[in-house]
């Protein structure tokens, strides 16, 4: 209020007021400073009944509170005393439960430590009576050597070999058993399968040589390919790679040469050069070019014609130009490009009756001799170098390993792999299929008869039907029944891993008895 005083006084003495204004000015401000404290007073009092309704409103609220809160405590109070009662209960019947099984582990103690101190008895009694056997046994095996005659070891060696001779009678008797039960089951339907496959395809046979003969119009012209001091047949090898052979052979010439591809190129070009009749090196090297590129594009052709008859598709342009090459190559004198073919029907023919994958099943037979375009190239045997081809031109898995194992180079994986085998056989053991010179073929009937006669107890073997079928004569006295089917799985093992043929060989052991008796007068 202080500050009101002095703020009229300053502005009384500013205007210019006098003593009067001033103690007219006070008396204003007195009765100003009045009410104002009348109405500070007012409302002290009134802040203070205020005070009064607060407090009270906060001393109900608090004990409204309070109450919620003693309510609230009560309720888990009792919720935990009911846990409490549920828990105090379950403990009580879970203490039942132990003093219940404790009750009873006393009992198995007790009597597992009866039956433990039996045990031992017995035991003890076991221990004794063993003392006592080996005791009588040392003086049985002592009274049984001196009433034999024998030895221990002796008698162990004898009785070994009782034992061994008896279980391989038994071993064989099984073998005969299992075999001639198999051969119930299957010999049939194998039979029905081949003759249906071989009925169903009969390809066509073309017998190839491992040189190839070019026909002259005249022996004049035999000049004329040699050349001044041979420019013209020296050029020609060079080219192609292939020796010329020229001799007396009237009207011919001779290309010989390892690599059937380039012996294609080298009579091709001759062929050429002969019709059209200039013959000097530029113009060689000018025809050869042009013939080895007529092989290549008839390589691919071929290919993709062998694919296309069979039906399989999808294979790499590079593995197709590797199946044409087998059209240059020759096995035993049977084209091997036609023998793939013929693998592939007969894969085909054999899957469909076993309910297989027919489109695989030819893939694969096409694909198996694949190595054989490649083999003078690259070291190894054939079905693994065409197996490696196989994967290198993304083949499957299947096709890789059914290409490797049909040889038995790889062991075989799936049922498709013996398919293949059996298709390679028969188009490779077919009457006409492959030829082979007489020394040769005299040389393996001797030695699969030599293989048969080196077994104990043979008299003589006789190699029949061109060395498909070997019959072993034996001695009665010397191989039983059961010791003939042994000896033909011998010898068909022996003959598997010494010989090499086509197809397969068929052992047959004879044993038999001949009664004779002559007639008296």
């Amino acid at each position: 209020m202080e500050y009101i005083v002095i703020l009229s006084l300053i502005i009384a003495v500013l205007l210019g007021l006098g003593v009067a204004g001033i103690l007219i000015l006070k008396k204003k401000v007195s009765r100003e400073n009045l009410n104002l404290e009348e109405e500070q007073s007012r409302l002290i009092e009134e802040a203070k009944r205020k005070a009064e309704t607060l407090l009270k409103e906060a001393k109900l609220e608090a004990k409204s509170r309070l109450l919620e809160m003693k309510s609230d405590f009560d309720t888990e109070t009792e919720e935990t005393r009911a846990e409490l009662k549920t828990e105090a209960r379950r403990l009580s019947k879970k203490s039942e439960k132990l003093d219940v099984l404790e009750d009873q582990f006393s009992k198995r103690e007790a009597e597992l430590q009866k039956k433990e101190k039996e045990t031992g008895r017995k035991f003890d009694t076991a221990t004794r009576k063993e003392k006592e056997y080996s005791v009588l046994l040392e003086e049985t095996k002592k009274e049984l050597e001196k009433v034999s005659g024998l030895t221990l070891e002796e008698a162990k060696a004898l009785l070994l070999k009782a034992m061994e001779e008896e279980a391989k009678h038994e071993g064989a008797k099984l073998i005969k058993k299992i075999t001639s039960e198999a051969k119930e089951k299957a010999d049939k339907e194998a039979k029905k399968i081949i003759s249906t496959s071989i009925q169903r395809y009969a390809g066509e046979y073309v017998a190839e040589r491992t040189v190839s003969v070019v026909h002259l119009p005249g022996d004049e012209m035999k000049g004329r390919i040699i050349g001044r001091e041979g420019r013209n047949i020296r050029a020609l090898e060079a080219a192609t790679g292939i020796d010329l052979i020229i001799d007396d052979t009237p009207e011919a010439v001779i290309l010989s040469g390892f690599n059937p591809v380039r012996r294609e190129v080298a009579r091709l070009s001759l062929e050429k050069l002969i019709s059209d009749g200039r013959i000097h090196p530029a113009r060689i090297e000018d025809v050869v070019e042009r013939a080895a590129e007529e092989v290549d594009q008839t390589i691919k052709e071929s290919g993709e014609q062998a694919a296309f008859d069979l039906g399989v598709h999808g294979i790499d342009p590079e593995l197709i130009k590797v199946i044409g090459k087998l059209k240059f190559r020759t096995s035993y004198a049977q084209n091997v490009l036609q023998h793939s073919v013929e693998v592939a029907f007969l894969s085909g023919v054999i899957a469909a009756e076993l309910g297989l994958d027919v489109k695989l099943s030819k893939r694969m037979g096409l694909l198996h001799d694949i190595g054989k375009a490649v083999d003078h190239e690259v070291d190894g045997a054939h079905a693994i170098i065409g197996a490696k081809l196989a994967k290198k031109y993304g083949e499957s898995e299947a096709v890789v390993n059914a290409i490797a194992a049909h040889h038995e180079d790889r062991m075989p994986e799936s049922v498709y792999d013996f398919i293949v085998q059996a298709a390679d056989a028969l188009s490779g053991a077919r009457p006409g299929a492959r030829k082979e010179s007489l020394e040769n073929y005299v040389k393996r009937l001797e030695d699969l008869e030599n293989i048969a006669n080196a077994f104990d107890g043979v008299i003589n073997t006789y190699a029949i039907q061109a060395g498909r079928e070997i019959r072993v004569i034996t001695e009665s006295e010397k191989i039983s029944d059961e010791d003939a089917v042994l000896l033909s799985r011998d010898i068909a093992r022996q003959i598997e891993e010494n010989l090499t043929f086509p197809g397969q060989v068929k052992v047959v052991v004879i044993r038999e008895t001949r009664a004779v008796e002559y007639t008296k007068k």
